[in-house]
């Protein structure tokens, strides 16, 4: 294997440099309660997609600001008592898509909620959510839209559906709300992380390759998309660097681990130049709560485990919400 970070003995005893920002918990607890109080009612419509042992529906809950954020609410079919529930986090550019595209975790007996990303959906998969914000002078991608203040970035309103997205999925019909999990890949795994640590409500929580994990420290070994946009950016404004990296640190994974109490399930792509091992290593090594299980492929890039490693998370989810 080319060694593209650090060696796995120093990468599970890497910790970040950067200290969280100041207010950083109080940031957090701001936005959500302004979120929340702008709330309203969550919609669950059924939808006809042919499926032969999934119904599904169209859900629309309240994200950031009390603003509109579609998903897919899908049930395995006949099933006579509430069901622990998988909530899904997509990838950077993808939206919910169509139906039939998102029954992993349906398809292994869980209630699953597809949530849309805002203002995503035109890279690799399709989106119905807008993100009504326009954004100061930015650079391609999304991690540079807002970085002039921590209030105005984009992920701080992304983060903030993620946690806001478990909220809905308590109140849905077939959910058992005392067993709800949080999963994802890359931008996915960021919110599914950003939800756990953001929500008490959250019972059990796996990342593949979460983005948004150690951003400084990517920096200095990837210029791969998405860190490579902030890096170009960060050429041109680059009297301004450090203080658009403390704005990114609000909404840095790092930052926000030591608040998960829940089981925790990463896994790692050692290979990995899109979300580089030591920053995820990084915001691993924050968590102060509980152990979380990692799971790392030595001659896997940002796919890591790919399907070996939803299937192992699939056995890991029913462990956690046996109930």
């Amino acid at each position: 294997m080319v060694l593209v970070d650090l060696p796995l003995a120093q990468l599970r005893e890497y910790r970040c440099p950067r200290p969280a920002p100041a207010g950083h918990t109080e940031f957090w607890d701001r936005t959500l309660a302004e979120s929340r109080a702008a709330a309203g009612p969550t919609r669950c419509e059924p939808v006809t997609a042919g499926l032969a042992v999934v119904d599904s529906y169209d859900v629309t809950f309240s994200g950031f600001g009390g603003e509109e954020v579609r998903g897919w609410w899908l049930l395995p079919r006949g099933a006579s008592s509430p069901l622990p529930v998988v909530v899904e986090y997509l990838g950077y550019g993808g939206g919910r898509g169509l139906v039939h595209e998102r029954l992993t975790w349906a398809a292994h007996g869980f209630a699953q909620l597809v949530v849309d990303s805002r203002g995503q959906g035109g890279v690799w998969n399709t989106g119905d959510t807008p993100d009504p914000h326009g954004s100061g002078p930015a650079g391609n991608g999304l991690l540079t839209k807002g970085v002039d203040h921590p209030d105005h970035l984009y992920y701080r309103r992304l983060l903030t559906d993620a946690a806001l997205a478990v909220d809905a999925a308590a109140q849905l019909p077939g959910a058992d709300p005392g067993r709800i999990a949080t999963v994802g890949h890359s931008q996915g795994g960021a919110m599914a992380l950003a939800a756990a640590a953001l929500h008490p409500g959250v019972a059990a929580t796996g990342a593949r390759t979460p983005f948004l994990c150690g951003i400084a420290r990517s920096l200095e070994v990837t210029d791969a998309v998405p860190y490579g946009d902030l890096a170009a950016y960060l050429g041109v404004h680059r009297t301004r660097a450090e203080e658009i990296l403390t704005v990114l640190d609000h909404v840095d994974l790092t930052h926000l681990m030591p608040r998960i109490a829940c089981p925790t399930w990463v896994s790692v792509g050692l290979a990995d130049l899109v979300c580089p091992p030591s920053g995820i290593f990084g915001a691993i090594n924050a968590i102060e709560q509980v152990t979380p299980e990692v799971r790392t492929w030595r001659y896997n890039g940002h796919e890591a485990g790919g399907a070996h490693d939803d299937a192992h998370l699939a056995g890991w989810l029913h462990q956690q919400l046996s109930g």
